[in-house]
């Protein structure tokens, strides 16, 4: 398994920036080896990490599940 260190502001800026999503990265990032992307503060201490699936229906059943987990969290907010 590849291991891929991003850090976490720097990315998430630059998708602002480019106004795109990071499925959409991530769907790029694809390829035969499954990748461990690790998220980093800008201390370079571990936020948290994700499996990169092999394939676009693995990403997309993640992110589906990943948008309906924000929503929860979101509406518990209010």
């Amino acid at each position: 398994m590849e291991i891929v260190q991003i850090k976490a502001s720097g990315f998430f800026e630059l998708l602002k920036m480019k106004d795109t999503s990071m499925w959409e990265i991530f769907a790029q990032m694809i390829g035969a080896e499954e990748k461990q992307i690790v998220f980093l503060d800008d201390e370079e201490k571990m936020l948290f990490t994700y499996i990169l699936p092999n394939n676009l229906e693995q990403l997309d059943t993640d992110r589906e599940k990943f948008a309906a987990e924000y929503s929860g969290k979101l509406s518990g907010m209010n």
